[in-house]
């Protein structure tokens, strides 16, 4: 049985929908154009040049600007082990399906790889250029062997034979000794050796130990405002004869092998989920090359011996200035130097969240209680809200049963720690805990078994489908009844992520959500079938229909004179069906307001298409990750919040859930949100119908456009406690 089949036997996502007239979902629609989408993965491209901007703003403090290097970098590792990976599969096993845009997958990896030398290249010069004269300016220096004096090399020499010469583990490449394997994303040297009494030349690899700092102080005696670094593959390159001893060492070059580390498994009844899971993690450091990325010094003799050993073509081969992989510039980020970063802002709790009186102990449930409550990360505090919600329900002797998606959390989690403690408590715990988040997975079986061990009902979702939606239940005895109080978010249950990603959450005693998410969680852990859900909207089977009603809804209102309008804030959009949709709604006149942060396949401003759609993107100090979903509907505005974008892995292969929003004032909150965001006097990229994104930072006048982010601090810091909280 396949998974769709699967998915539908459980009844997964049937969400209440009152409308009926007829949704047009025809790809082939004449009144649409051919050609009216954006490659997705070049858009994703375009959004990691939005990043690498940032990096080359001089307006934005020297570590931030090393930071989004840093960013830069391991993004463009994910988009190789996931995308260019996944393209280069179709071709290995013949299933050479189309992109979204009608391409092939050698036709995308050929524009890729265009397009990626040309960002490897700007992003190498945005640091020997830009960035690293900004911190030598600010007095961190990241500094070479030779420019040291003869103490300073001898010190580091100490350091080299104490704490790192341990560590190295040399392999030679000889009739006796195979290539050895090269682990993803390591840092590795390779080195041409001659024996000077045979006179024969050797080949050796040596891996830069991850488990090391990426960058060694030079002297520990310096000051935090006059900083030296070397990096720790520049070291160990100058000490090569302690490895060598006897020969002659004649070329040394850093590389760096990038592998298809994306995980593909099979579900079946016969074999534990976390069993089948385990297998394919072990087979991910063994995945194919798809990107060599050198130094561009290094020799061709050498160059020939990595690419012939790995398999790569020319085309998958990045020369680029050293150092390599300037992801290890995260480590800058730990350096005292808070007038070389963004100032420091603590969240505020929520003015609801907070007591009756300034001494008082706080009380989530009364609070919750008294008002549907939304919050607003990292502006308002995840520990105030999120945080102390599941630690007073698993401390509360009220409280009968805790039920919560996990999909990503941190390490040392308080979350995982509060369902632990009610567990023990005698409570019922229900955790539906997603092992399957990419690149997580290995975390997220560990506290799985942990909370098995501790009491907690564990469950793993639906065979074939991701459980992504951010969902938590808590069942509390009041007078004699139980009530349900319920959270649903648009971001992780992970305190630390928490901090730097923008999300909303909605804290509610509203039945009807307790009595959705009730059903949902049965769906999820057993075998129920519920048909109806009244506040929510469910993928994978009805979600994309239950967005497609309202947007076709506006499109009628706009045609019958009514007041229309549709404003989406996302991660991203690709889906072919929603994307139609919003171009007819645009036909019809409606006013459309779409808010992206990463891959963007409408084209905007479109005569006869889309001439009604904006689309911006803004990034900064945090990353926006929050979706909400907004119709104008005659003057009754529907407002959605909730875990899923627009893309057919949201829609069709996750679990996902949107919250219907009804208090008024949260639906002017977001209205409040929406204009500021798109409004010109906004930081902001604009996108056009080429598909070309363009940066607005001054007005006419040249004067700088406000910080969405810095106006939403200041603003969220002067909401008043409300009047009355008894």
């Amino acid at each position: 049985m396949d998974g769709d089949n699967i998915t539908l036997d459980a009844g997964v996502g049937s969400d209440y929908l009152d409308d009926d007239f007829e949704i047009i979902e025809d790809p082939n629609d004449p009144a649409l154009p051919e050609g009216r989408y954006l490659d997705r993965e070049l858009s994703w491209l375009a959004f990691n040049r939005r990043v690498l901007e940032l990096a080359e703003d001089p307006s934005v403090p020297a570590l931030e600007r090393a930071n989004f290097l840093a960013i830069f970098s391991s993004n463009l590792d994910e988009f190789f082990m996931v995308r260019v990976a996944g393209l280069k599969r179709r071709i290995v096993t013949g299933l050479a399906v189309p992109t979204n845009v009608g391409r092939g997958p050698q036709e995308v990896l050929d524009d890729i790889s265009l397009v990626v030398h040309e960002l490897q290249a700007r992003h190498a010069a945005a640091y020997q250029d830009l960035v690293k004269p900004a911190l030598d300016d600010a007095g961190i220096h990241i500094v070479t062997w030779d420019s040291l004096n003869q103490a300073e090399q001898d010190r580091l020499t100490e350091v080299f034979s104490d704490e790192i010469f341990p560590v190295l583990m040399p392999l030679a490449v000889d009739p006796a000794h195979p290539f050895p394997y090269i682990s993803g994303l390591s840092l590795n040297l390779s080195v041409r050796v001659r024996n000077p009494k045979s006179d024969r030349q050797e080949f050796a690899r040596l891996k830069v130990p991850q488990v090391l700092p990426r960058f060694v102080r030079v002297s520990s005696k310096e000051r935090t405002r006059d900083l030296r670094f070397i990096s720790l593959e520049d070291l160990i390159a100058n000490h090569l004869g302690h490895l060598f001893p006897g020969m002659e060492v004649l070329e040394h070059h850093v590389f760096r092998v990038t592998r298809n580390e994306d995980v593909e498994i099979e579900e079946d009844d016969t074999e534990s989920i976390i069993q089948a899971l385990e297998k394919e993690l072990l087979k991910r450091r063994f995945g194919p090359p798809i990107r060599l990325e050198i130094t561009e010094d290094m020799d061709d003799v050498t160059l020939g011996l990595i690419v012939r050993e790995l398999d790569v073509t020319e085309q998958e081969v990045y020369r680029l200035p050293a150092p390599l992989d300037l992801g290890g510039l995260f480590e800058l980020s730990k350096i005292d130097r808070p007038d070389l970063k963004y100032p420091k802002h603590v969240p505020t709790t929520n003015v609801y969240l907070l007591p009756p009186e300034p001494n008082a102990r706080p009380d989530i449930f009364k609070a919750i209680a008294r008002q549907d409550i939304l919050v607003h990360h990292p502006y308002e505090s995840f520990a105030t809200s999120v945080q102390a919600f599941l630690e007073q329900a698993a401390a509360d002797p009220d409280v009968l049963a805790i039920k919560q998606t996990l999909y990503r959390t941190s390490g040392d989690s308080p979350i995982v720690e509060a369902l632990i403690d009610a567990a023990e408590s005698g409570k019922q715990v229900l955790a539906l805990v997603e092992i399957k988040a990419r690149f997580d997975e290995q975390a997220n079986i560990t506290w799985a078994r942990k909370l098995e061990k501790a009491g907690v009902h564990v469950v793993y979702g639906l065979v074939g489908l991701k459980t992504h939606c951010k969902l938590a239940l808590v069942v509390r005895r009041e007078k004699g009844k139980l009530k349900h109080y319920s959270h649903i978010g648009t971001g992780n249950y992970n305190p630390k992520t928490s901090r730097i990603y923008e999300d909303f959450g909605l804290f509610t005693t509203d039945d009807q959500v307790g009595k959705d998410l009730t059903r949902l969680f049965n769906e999820l852990s057993g075998y129920a079938i519920e048909k109806k859900f009244k506040r929510l909207l469910v993928a994978p089977l009805h979600l994309r229909k239950g967005l497609l009603k309202r947007i076709a809804q506006e499109a009628a209102n706009a045609q019958a004179g009514l007041p229309s309008g549709i404003k989406i804030k996302l991660n991203s959009i690709v889906d072919e069906a929603i994307i139609d949709g919003l171009y007819r709604a645009s036909q019809a006149g409606v006013p459309i307001d779409i808010w992206v942060r990463g891959i963007c396949g409408i084209k905007p401003g479109v005569p006869g298409l889309s001439e009604t759609i904006r689309v911006r993107s803004i990034l900064g100090r945090y990353l926006e990750h929050s979706r909400i979903f907004s119709f104008e509907n005659n003057g009754d505005p529907q407002v959605f919040i909730g875990s899923s974008d627009m893309m057919h892995r949201n829609l069709d292969r996750r679990i996902e859930a949107l919250v219907r929003l009804t208090a008024p004032e949260h639906l002017k909150e977001l209205a409040s949100l929406f204009e500021l965001a798109m409004s010109d006097s906004v930081t902001s990229w604009w996108l056009d119908g080429d598909g070309e994104w363009t940066r607005h930072t001054e007005n006419e006048a040249g004067d700088k456009l406000i910080d969405l982010q810095d106006r939403l601090m200041y603003l969220t810091s002067r909401r008043k406690r409300p009047g009355i909280l008894r």
